[in-house]
């Protein structure tokens, strides 16, 4: 494990594992680490050695200096480029693969915009930024919506009895309601979503330019979705698969909750 000195950032906390030899760029989904990738080892961290960043606001990763209206306002998209470019800089300059799971995958797509003569493979597990997710979108961008995103952290009981009625009339069903739920049950917890969501809200990914890049320098790309993802899905991401020469898209039986050893077992068994 090591830490990145982003420039006009903070420092980036990444976790090291896995015994194959390619490296990949990791990062992961909403209230997990960057070891969140350790389950699967049988079959990605066979082949790969990975770099597991935690987020902002996540894990070990802290912003120098910034002020509350700075993350509200959010990261600039150019920022990204520093995590490369400070990786090399401690682990040499070499070709490499990204992956990224859920929200996490906003920032493989932006390395592939900025870095696609120097990626290899690229891994994408339910993966957020290939079509826009409106509840977010409402959340971070449109006025009423950041109004409220930031009324409902301050409550201790806004936001859980927007989440059960949200429930009720099954817009989320069970897993998604437990796993949001687990992360606002406390006045920190809101705070981190709060801080974490409008931090990334600017990275948005180019899905046209990023299909041109790994069509144009060969990358191979794996996607992987939940059968029962009501959160990412695969029908939203079918316009950027379209774009694609030869993509590699998997839907499993399993929700969005995804990187578990199921996960690995399927992938496992691919290959035999």
């Amino acid at each position: 494990m090591g830490f990145l000195d982003i420039p006009g950032l903070g420092k980036a906390h990444y976790h090291e594992y896995g015994s194959g030899k390619k490296p990949v760029l990791a990062f992961h989904g909403y209230g997990m680490t960057g070891r969140q990738f350790h389950v699967l080892e049988r079959s990605i961290l066979h082949e790969f050695h990975v770099y597991g960043f935690d987020h902002f606001f996540h894990g070990e990763s802290k912003l120098n200096g910034w002020t509350e209206k700075q993350i509200i306002e959010g990261m600039p998209k150019a920022m990204v480029a520093a995590y490369v470019e400070e990786w090399f800089k401690i682990h040499g300059r070499q070709r490499f693969s990204v992956m990224g799971y859920s929200i996490g995958a906003n920032i493989a797509l932006i390395l592939v915009e900025l870095f696609a003569d120097m990626i290899d493979e690229v891994i994408l597990m339910a993966p957020d930024g290939l079509s826009v997710y409106k509840g977010f979108n409402f959340l971070t961008h449109q006025p009423l919506g950041r109004y409220f995103f930031r009324r409902a952290t301050k409550s201790k009981w806004l936001a859980p009895a927007l989440l059960k009625n949200l429930k009720r009339v099954r817009f989320i069903d069970d897993s998604l309601f437990q796993i949001a739920y687990n992360e606002i049950d406390t006045e920190q917890k809101r705070q981190d979503v709060y801080y974490t969501l409008n931090l990334i809200r600017l990275l948005k990914p180019d899905t046209s330019k990023i299909a041109e890049l790994i069509n144009r320098n060969e990358i191979k790309c794996r996607l992987i979705f939940g059968k029962a993802d009501n959160l990412f899905t695969r029908s939203a991401a079918e316009p950027f698969i379209s774009l694609l020469n030869a993509p590699e898209v998997h839907e499993v039986e399993l929700g969005h909750w995804l990187v578990i050893k199921e996960l690995d077992e399927y992938l496992v068994n691919l290959q035999q």
